[in-house]
C-alpha cells in the first residue's frame, strides 16, 4: 500500500509538472510574436518612415531638443529601451526572489507590454515621440516579463527535462511567429482587397501582436505556480534582494571562467540580437526592399531557426558545443560582410542572407544556453541563469547604439551593418580563450566525453 500510494503521489507531481510546463511553454507562444511582427518586421521601418515624416530638412528630429538623424531614431529607441530594462530587472528580480510570487510580476510586465503594443494602432501621422515612447515601454516591458518566464524553468522541470522542455519553449515561439506573419504578409500585400491603406494595415498588425500577446498569456497565468521564498515574506521589498544579487556576483567571482564565458556571450549575443532588429530598417532603407519582401524574408528565418537549431545540435554531437558556437560566429561574420555587398531591389538575395541568418540563429542561442548549464555549480541554476539573463539584456543596447552612431556619422546602412562584426570577432576571440572542459570541472560538474 506504502509503495502504490508513493507511486500515486509521483504520478500525481508528474502530470502537475507537464501541465505547468505546457502553460509555460504558451508565454513563449504568446509573446514571440512581438519579437517578430513588431520589433523584426514592421516597427523599425514604419517608424522610420513617421520620424522621416516629422524630420526638419536636413532630415533630424528633436526630441527633448536632441538633434537626432531621423534615420538613427528606432535604433536610438531600442538602446534606451534596453537601459531602461536592466535598471528595471534588478528590481522586480528582488521583489519576485524575496516573496516567490513571480505569477503576478509576470503577468504585470506582460500585459503592460501587450498595452503598450496594441496602442501602436494609433501611430500616424508624425508621431514619432509617440511611437518611441511605446517602443520603449514595450520592449522593457518583455524584457522584465522573460526574465521571470526563464526564472520558472529550473522550478518546473528537473535537470533531465530541462533541455528538452526549454527546446519547446523556442519551438513554440517560432511557430507562433511564422503563423501570424503570415496572417500579417495577407493583410499587408492584399490591404487594398480589405479596404484599407497600407499604413492603416501596419498598424492593424502592430496593434494585433499586442491583443494576441495579452490574450495568451492567460494561459500560462492560469497554469503556473508560486513556490514560496525559502526566506519568507518579512523585510523591505528589495533589500533581500539586493543581498541576494550581490551574494551571487561574490560567488560567481570564485568562478572565473564561468564569468569569462557570460562575457563572450554578452558581446556576440549583443551582435546576435542588433542583426535581428535592424535588418529590417536595412532591407527597407538601403535596400530599397517591399514590406512584403521583408516579411517573407522573416518567415525564412523563423523556419530555418528550427531547422538551424537542429542541426546545429547535431554537429555539437560531433565536434561539441564551444566550436559548433565559434564556427557559427565565423558564419555570422561572413553573413555581414555578404550583407554589406548585397544590391539594392535584389530580393533573392535579401532571401539567401535571411537564410544564413535563420541556420546560425537558433543554434547559437540554444547551444549557448546549454554549454552555460555546465557551466553552472549544482544548486546555483536559478542565480547563475538570472545573471545570464541579465547577460543578454545588460549590453543589447550597445549594438543598436553602435548601428545608429555609424548611420549618424556616415549615413549609410551598408557602414552601419558591418560596423556589427566587431561584437563577432570579439565575442570569438572571448570564447576561444575559455577552457570549457576545466570550467565544468571548477564548478562541480562532470565533463561531458564531447563539449
Amino acid at each position: 500500500m506504502g509503495t502504490d500510494t508513493v507511486r500515486t503521489d509521483a504520478g500525481d507531481e508528474a502530470a502537475g509538472r507537464r501541465r505547468e510546463q505546457r502553460g509555460w511553454y504558451f508565454y513563449d507562444w504568446a509573446c514571440s510574436v512581438y519579437s517578430t511582427s513588431v520589433l523584426t518586421v514592421f516597427l523599425g521601418p514604419y517608424l522610420t518612415e513617421v520620424a522621416k515624416s516629422a524630420a526638419d530638412p536636413d532630415g533630424y528630429v528633436h526630441p527633448l531638443g536632441i538633434p537626432v538623424r531621423a534615420g538613427s531614431f528606432f535604433a536610438y529607441s531600442v538602446s534606451l529601451s534596453v537601459i531602461l530594462a536592466v535598471v528595471i530587472m534588478p528590481l522586480v528580480g528582488a521583489a519576485a526572489d524575496r516573496t516567490g510570487r513571480k505569477k503576478p510580476l509576470l503577468g504585470a510586465a506582460a500585459y503592460v507590454g501587450a498595452a503598450a503594443t496594441a496602442g501602436m494602432f494609433f501611430l500616424d501621422g508624425d508621431r514619432y515621440l509617440l511611437g518611441g515612447l511605446l517602443l520603449v515601454v514595450a520592449n522593457a516591458a518583455q524584457s522584465v516579463a522573460m526574465m521571470l518566464y526563464n526564472s520558472y524553468l529550473p522550478q518546473i522541470a528537473p535537470p533531465e527535462e530541462r533541455d528538452a522542455v526549454s527546446s519547446r519553449g523556442w519551438a513554440f515561439g517560432y511557430a507562433a511567429g511564422s503563423l501570424v506573419l503570415v496572417a500579417n504578409l495577407i493583410l499587408f500585400t492584399s490591404h487594398d482587397s480589405f479596404g484599407v491603406s497600407e499604413g492603416m494595415a501596419v498598424r492593424i498588425c502592430l496593434a494585433s501582436a499586442g491583443l494576441w500577446w495579452g490574450a495568451f498569456t492567460l494561459i500560462p497565468l492560469r497554469r503556473l505556480r508560486d513556490r514560496r521564498s525559502p526566506s519568507g515574506g518579512s523585510g523591505e521589498a528589495t533589500a533581500p534582494g539586493l543581498r541576494q544579487l550581490a551574494a551571487t556576483v561574490r560567488d560567481m567571482r570564485r568562478h572565473p571562467l564561468t564569468l569569462s564565458f557570460l562575457l563572450a556571450y554578452l558581446v556576440y549575443n549583443d551582435g546576435i540580437q542588433t542583426v535581428i532588429s535592424q535588418a529590417s530598417v536595412y532591407g527597407s532603407e538601403e535596400l530599397g526592399l517591399e514590406q512584403s519582401t521583408l516579411i517573407v524574408a522573416v518567415l525564412l528565418v523563423q523556419v530555418l531557426a528550427v531547422c538551424g537549431a537542429l542541426g546545429m545540435g547535431r554537429l555539437s554531437r560531433r565536434y561539441g558545443a564551444k566550436r559548433t558556437i565559434l564556427g557559427s560566429l565565423v558564419a555570422w561574420t561572413v553573413i555581414l560582410a555578404v550583407g554589406y555587398f548585397l544590391p539594392a531591389g535584389a530580393p533573392l538575395w535579401f532571401f539567401v542572407l535571411a537564410s544564413g541568418i535563420g541556420l546560425v540563429l537558433g543554434g547559437s542561442q540554444a547551444l549557448s544556453r546549454s554549454l552555460f548549464s555546465h557551466l553552472v555549480p549544482p544548486g546555483k541554476e536559478a542565480e547563475y541563469f538570472s545573471a545570464y539573463e541579465m547577460s543578454d539584456r545588460g549590453m543589447s543596447w550597445l549594438g543598436p547604439l553602435l548601428f545608429g552612431v555609424t548611420y549618424q556619422l556616415t549615413g549609410s546602412y551598408r557602414d552601419a551593418i558591418i560596423s556589427l562584426v566587431a561584437f563577432f570577432v570579439l565575442g570569438f576571440a572571448l570564447l576561444a580563450r575559455v577552457p570549457v572542459r576545466r570550467a565544468i570541472s571548477d564548478a562541480g560538474n562532470p565533463v561531458p566525453d564531447r563539449i
